[in-house]
């Protein structure tokens, strides 16, 4: 199963209301895909935004959400995938050739390294345009890079499950991206937790064990403090780390 920081990151979800001890992850996540689901209206095509800090679980949640949803839709007598479709923000990076030239490629991650208004147009493309593929950028964690029209929305897909680190804040190109979401989640993590993960990507990303645990507490320790404080935006809160969904 793919996830955003390689096999130890746990596959989470969270239920549409508040999640109880006794609850399993299945009947989390089937919680949660039901709740998406009922963001979608006919003829249209909707995104739902997760947002979180570097480590925090938020790729593994919408790859996870993003099959279940597919998967009740067949069950429910729907058309299943491609219905809904995860679409990670990543692909926005600025190229590192790009990043050296402005001077930014030793805090590769910060909001000013990504293309925000290229972004922001791909979401309305997403919204509008109904007929047709869309297609998006990925990007590729073994050179570093994003790789041009690798990931493609398909005009059945009636709900794209988008996730990154800076869809809620409320700042430049970034403050559009809220309007444009039927709800926004944030996925939290202790910050313990975020860097333990932090320190295994970086380390299967080819930097030493000290060179990984710095760049996690300095470049993307501070990246988050910008990220944490934009949770209050969200409409729901899930633990990155037991599924619980920490306000309703």
């Amino acid at each position: 199963m793919p996830t955003e920081t390689g096999p130890e990151t746990p596959a989470t979800a969270a239920s549409g209301a508040t999640a109880t001890s006794g609850a399993s992850g299945d009947d989390r996540l089937d919680d949660l895909a039901r709740r998406a689901l009922g963001l979608v209206r006919p003829g249209s095509r909707v995104i739902l935004g997760i947002a979180g800090s570097p480590g925090a679980g938020k790729t593994t949640l919408a790859i996870d959400l993003a099959r279940r949803v597919n998967a009740l839709s067949a069950r429910d007598g729907g058309p299943g995938a491609p219905f809904a479709a995860h679409l990670p923000m990543d692909g926005y990076h600025l190229a590192n050739s790009t990043l050296d030239r402005l001077g930014r490629h030793d805090r590769k991650g910060a909001i000013d390294t990504f293309d925000g208004w290229g972004f922001v147009a791909l979401l309305r493309r997403l919204r509008d345009e109904l007929d047709h593929p869309v297609y998006a950028p990925s990007f590729d964690r073994t050179v570093e890079e994003p790789i041009a029209a690798e990931l493609v929305v398909e005009p059945e897909t009636r709900l794209v499950i988008v996730e990154g680190n800076y869809l809620l804040v409320d700042d430049g190109p970034w403050a559009s991206v809220k309007g444009m979401l039927a709800e926004a989640w944030f996925c939290e993590t202790s910050d313990a937790e975020r860097l333990r993960r932090l320190v295994v990507r970086h380390e299967l990303g080819g930097r030493s064990p000290e060179a990984a645990k710095a760049w996690a507490e300095t470049v993307d320790g501070k990246n988050a403090v910008l990220i944490e404080s934009t949770a209050p935006r969200a409409d729901l809160i899930v633990s990155g780390v037991t599924a619980a969904v920490l306000t309703p």
